[in-house]
């Protein structure tokens, strides 16, 4: 039970109806937990700056470390989306579930990844030495590594405004673990 609303466009500010109007365009719906951010006039535009911000990793990289801090953060509104971004970017309903489970026994350079997502969001970035120089052996680099600790932190912001205000979720609802 929800003591949020989702703001519907007449009920944000203009600045935020134009990216409501543009996620439509894109997407075909605006997903409730972005209209959520639209709380604030800032928010939103903030969180697709950072969350559409260049970077090192591949959109199936991303999607890798938004299933596995997602799992650790237990939001099941991001889990929901991003298994349905996951098929969209080639895995399988398997796959996504072991990439949840942070491992991936079908592709070795994407379980230092998924077991380094999982690390870092369990120990709040105390990761352990060996997860690190497993990641790094496996052939990412410094570079990656501050790419992939940023996008753990895209994810855990989207996490913790799902947690708190448990907007319904508007994907097809991800099974558990």
């Amino acid at each position: 039970m929800s003591t949020f609303n989702v703001p519907k466009r007449e009920e944000v500010s203009e600045n935020n109806q134009a990216i409501f109007d543009n996620l439509n365009k894109a997407l075909g719906f605006v997903p409730n937990l972005y209209a959520t951010y639209a709380h604030s006039d800032t928010a939103l535009e903030n969180y697709l700056n950072f969350a559409n911000a260049k970077t090192s990793l591949s959109a199936k990289e991303k999607e890798v470390v938004n299933l596995a801090v997602s799992q650790v953060n237990n939001c099941v509104y991001c889990l929901s989306a991003h298994t349905a971004i996951g098929k969209m970017n080639g895995f399988t309903d398997a796959q996504i579930l072991e990439l949840r489970a942070g491992k991936a026994s079908f592709d070795n350079k994407l379980d230092a990844l998924a077991k380094l997502a999982k690390n870092i969001t369990e120990n709040r970035g105390n990761t352990d030495a060996s997860v690190l120089e497993n990641y790094l052996n496996s052939g990412y680099t410094k570079a990656n590594l501050i790419d992939t600790i940023s996008l753990v932190g895209d994810k855990t912001i989207s996490n913790y405004v799902h947690s708190t205000t448990q907007v319904p979720v508007d994907f097809p609802v991800a099974q558990p673990l």
